[in-house]
């Protein structure tokens, strides 16, 4: 029988916290640009949270190459609630919040999905990618992220809002390709009050 993400999480997580930080700022972020950017459904919703708690799972194996551990890990043992293909695109969102852009023509799980799907995973492993970056110190986190976007400019700015001491974005900076690949636009990460 297929595991739920949280079954998933429970077995195979070395940081829960971690995973579940991520997930919550992956779905403020999902939803301001959901509204503000480019309008994504429900179901790309669910394949985001179940990623956010799922990509460094790959950590049970090894920490090199946790994030193709992890894409490897969710494909393998498939989620319940999902379909292979469904399984293969959360798969492969949490394979890219680190490391290189999708490829199709080098990435083996990445170049079988439908075009659409592969614009699914671009958006949504943007995200996580980002979100990822904002949480790479457990101490400090944000209380609300807003999106400003100039849709003639194709710019989104962030305003990050800190729960109290403003966290160092830096990693954030670094990890937004992604976002700004699979939504065409520019970013800036900005802190707020």
């Amino acid at each position: 029988m297929k595991p739920t993400p949280n079954e998933m999480l429970k077995r195979y997580a070395k940081d829960k916290e971690h995973a579940k930080s991520v997930n919550r700022l992956a779905l403020m972020i999902f939803d301001e640009t959901s509204k503000k950017i480019y309008e994504m459904p429900q179901i790309e919703k669910n394949y985001l949270e179940s990623a956010a708690l799922l990509h460094d799972i790959g950590y049970f194996i090894e920490a090199k190459n946790h994030n193709k551990h992890s894409m490897q890990m969710v494909i393998q043992e498939g989620l319940k609630g999902f379909d292979d293909r469904e399984t293969k695109i959360i798969g492969c969102i949490c394979r890219y919040h680190r490391g290189s852009l999708p490829n199709k023509e080098e990435h083996e799980v990445y170049k079988t999905l439908e075009k659409n799907d592969r614009k699914i995973v671009k958006r949504l492993g943007g995200i996580l990618k980002l979100s990822d970056g904002l949480c790479k110190d457990h101490l400090y986190s944000f209380k609300d992220i807003k999106i400003e976007y100039d849709n003639k400019n194709s710019i989104a700015k962030f305003i990050l809002i800190p729960q109290s001491i403003p966290p160092d974005i830096r990693t954030a900076i670094r990890k937004r390709d992604l976002f700004e690949v699979g939504f065409k636009c520019q970013s800036v990460l900005l802190m707020g009050e």
